[in-house]
């Protein structure tokens, strides 16, 4: 007795099509609600005051709630528990740059280091301005300068801004 090959030919339903687009869509749904985040390298993990990384974004809807987080990596050989930053940031089609000063707490007695970490690299994503509504649409420029006492500040690897939508 010989044994004949059935060939197989699959058909795509109009069904099958509905569900894979259902599928992709919802998924597309669960995705994170970063808008943006850039990270700038900080040269030879020495971070000089007189070095100022500058970083551009775009907002398109002012109706919605933005968070606004720093974002700093450091080394475990870091010699400080916080660090001040200060920010300053221009909004679209005015001239004046407003700026504040940050502490940023990266480590505590009783937890160590803060932050996620990876070896002995760590990363912190701290909160400065929750809840913000932007009132124009269009480019934001921000400005990042590390106001410590010591200078050049060492084992500092990049430093960043994250804004988010709220939820």
């Amino acid at each position: 007795m010989k044994f004949q090959r059935q060939h197989y030919k699959p058909r795509f339903s109009f069904f099958s099509l509905y569900i894979l687009f259902l599928t992709f869509f919802i998924s597309s749904c669960s995705m994170t609600t970063g808008v943006f985040e850039k990270n700038i390298v900080i040269p030879k993990q020495q971070w000089e005051s007189g070095f100022k990384p500058e970083i551009d974004f775009t907002i398109k809807d002012t109706i919605s709630l933005y968070n606004i987080y720093i974002v700093l990596r450091h080394t475990e050989a870091y010699n400080f528990n916080n660090i001040w930053i200060k920010a300053a940031v221009q909004e679209p089609g005015d001239p004046a740059v407003k700026s504040q000063q940050y502490d940023l707490t990266l480590a505590t007695n009783g937890k160590g280091w803060l932050g996620t970490a990876m070896d002995d690299i760590y990363e912190n994503r701290v909160l400065i301005q929750p809840e913000t509504k932007f009132k124009k649409a269009g480019d934001y420029h921000f400005t990042l300068q590390q106001i410590m006492r010591e200078d050049p500040l060492k084992h500092i690897l990049n430093v960043g801004i994250r804004v988010e939508k709220v939820k």
